[in-house]
């Protein structure tokens, strides 16, 4: 499944010429010298990308690294426009951003499902000779050209949408718990950076309500700069509506690894701090009632915090109500 998830792609896109209007007079039985008729040339393809909520990575376009739409036709006689020249449409998942790779700019992002959006336009046909006639200009014996297709490339970037992030160091129970809570099946071992890609999970809630929870890699410290895997995944947290901060309970300092954590998100991006925040204390199956009221007395308070174990069930329920009080706010 690693190998399958591609979230950062970068394609030349050439788009279509316009087609050239024509140069044409009526000439018919009965017509020796008609007046102009040459028709206007056809826009050049667009290539655009369109939102596909069956799509949940870039992979189909790792290795199209040239995409190319068609040119215009010419304009003819009797008026006749070119035909426009095919668009090339490309299909992605909903959260994909288009990018300049100059500048950094982001052009736009496709946020619903069918929604089209034109990433590189076609040429403008050129105007036929009959677009130029005038009262004084009767017979104009030109046309114009059609306007050049362009060729650029453009980065497309993956942030995955969800409602619940994940947060934490490597080896913090984040896909123990998605495992448990939902039909996902993320790969897990007790080994840090056993998660490569991000994984998708559908909460089940009461009458049938649900949420999605993303299993998102581990952070490191540094993560900002680029250290790990760091800014590939920060990347996909800025799209979840709540950020759930995960620190194993045997962990040296609670306060201080949140601090850490939080320092990441604020470092990537200060705005994700304005997300609503839960810490889930993980791993709780390995310490007593009288250690988890010792431990209260240490957590950051300005979080709302519970106590959970994904494989004993501990406190999954209010956990999910938690979520769910804070998504409806």
């Amino acid at each position: 499944m690693s190998s399958n998830f591609v979230d950062y792609v970068k394609i030349c896109c050439r788009s279509g010429a316009g087609g050239a209007g024509s140069v044409h007079f009526h000439r018919d039985r009965f017509t020796a010298k008609g007046g102009p008729d040459g028709g206007d040339g056809g826009r050049g393809g667009h290539i655009i990308l369109k939102g596909n909520r069956q799509l949940w990575t870039l992979l189909h376009l790792k290795y199209r690294k040239h995409v190319i739409a068609e040119p215009g036709k010419n304009g003819s006689s009797a008026l006749k426009t070119g035909a426009d020249g095919k668009d090339e449409i490309l299909e992605v998942p909903i959260g994909t951003v288009a990018k300049d790779p100059e500048t950094e700019e982001v052009l736009f992002e496709i946020t619903e499902d069918g929604q089209e959006i034109i990433l590189t336009p076609g040429g403008r046909g050129g105007k036929g000779n009959n677009f130029f006639k005038t009262s004084t200009l009767q017979t104009p014996r030109f046309a114009q050209p059609g306007e050049p297709g362009l060729e650029e490339w453009r980065v497309l970037e993956l942030k995955i949408l969800a409602d619940v992030g994940l947060v934490g160091f490597p080896n913090a129970g984040k896909s123990t718990l998605l495992s448990v809570v939902s039909a996902a099946k993320p790969e897990i071992a007790d080994y840090p950076f056993t998660t490569l890609v991000p994984n998708l999970g559908i909460v089940a809630y009461r009458d049938g309500k649900s949420f999605v929870m993303a299993d998102i890699p581990g952070i490191i410290e540094g993560a900002h700069t680029g250290r790990g895997l760091g800014l590939r995944f920060l990347r996909h947290i800025e799209r979840n509506s709540i950020l759930l901060f995960m620190i194993p309970c045997d962990s040296k300092s609670i306060k201080e690894e949140y601090r850490i954590l939080l320092n990441e998100l604020e470092q990537y991006n200060p705005e994700l701090l304005h997300k609503s925040r839960i810490l889930a204390i993980t791993k709780c199956d390995m310490i007593d009632k009288e250690l988890i009221e010792e431990m209260k007395a240490e957590l950051p308070e300005d979080i709302k915090s519970i106590f959970i174990s994904a494989v004993s069930m501990f406190g999954i329920t209010y956990l999910k109500d938690l979520i769910w009080t804070e998504l409806n706010k």
